[in-house]
């Protein structure tokens, strides 16, 4: 069960930290699960194409990619992201359950680039309300080796445009901007730590500056209970008991938040969005 404290700082901050949410056990199956999974998957992408790219690149998310919705055809991610410890937390925060839209399972092993400052919202296109995400770390993680960073405050304000990232530090080529005003925050965390975070929160990581640390990466998304529509990549959508529930697909397009210095003050102006996912 959650604390009045715990709610307050999700409530407040745009995020929660629960430690030790999952045991050391399970985060040794989760290594030995998706590196199998991994070998697996680059020895099927090798015969395919009849070439070793991937052993070969000196990319390390090349040679370590990231795996998206394993939940979809594995039983143990499924397992995970409909884990009743998730649905508690996240039914605490949120009064009422999620749904279930989406799992990653990330490497990042030493050298590898990071992730510019994004909103989850940005991919997800909940309507109404936002989504939510559970970052289980599988890895302690910390500065060094590219934990997350986060914008306390952040999921209060709407979707920010993007601009261009610097892409020899990010993995994607699109990114947020913050202002000098604005922190932001390392979170470092313990293997089997979960970090939940609201949709809207600006949030990325730096490279994995380390020689021999990985910082993998165990991760979820939902949406709120009320949504009645979410971007079609995220389908199909499960309540927490993995039944599917039909809902609508959203579009994109709207309007995004650029800052802008009027008389001094820096605030939020909201402009048509240009955007293509």
């Amino acid at each position: 069960m959650l604390t009045p404290e715990q709610k307050q700082t999700f409530d407040t901050e745009g995020y929660l930290l629960v430690k030790s949410l999952f045991n050391a056990e399970e985060i040794a199956f989760y290594k030995s699960h998706y590196e199998a999974m991994r070998v697996a998957n680059s020895a099927t992408y090798d015969k395919t194409m009849g070439t070793n790219a991937i052993n070969n690149s000196d990319d390390p998310l090349v040679q370590y990619p990231r795996i998206m919705q394993p939940h979809r055809q594995d039983h143990a991610s499924l397992d995970w992201l409909l884990d009743d410890r998730m649905n508690t937390v996240m039914t605490g925060l949120l009064g009422k359950e999620p749904f279930a839209v989406q799992t990653m399972f990330y490497f990042k092993p030493p050298g590898a680039r990071g992730q510019a400052l994004h909103q989850d919202q940005y991919y997800l296109r909940v309507q109404p309300g936002t989504c939510i995400a559970a970052w289980m770390a599988v890895d302690d993680c910390d500065e060094s080796n590219g934990c997350l960073r986060v914008v306390p405050g952040s999921q209060d304000w709407p979707l920010l445009c993007m601009t261009e990232s610097d892409t020899t530090e990010s993995f994607t080529d699109v990114m947020v901007e913050v202002t000098d005003e604005h922190d932001i925050v390392p979170v470092t965390m313990k293997a089997g730590d979960v970090l939940f975070f609201n949709g809207q929160l600006v949030h990325g990581s730096l490279p994995n500056t380390t020689s021999d640390r990985f910082r993998r990466a165990l991760i979820g998304h939902y949406i709120v209970g009320e949504a009645e529509k979410v971007y079609k990549h995220y389908h199909p959508v499960l309540r927490m008991d993995g039944t599917p529930i039909e809902i609508g697909q959203s579009e994109v397009g709207g309007t995004c938040g650029v800052w802008v210095s009027t008389d001094g003050e820096i605030q939020l102006e909201m402009q048509p969005e240009d955007v293509e996912l």
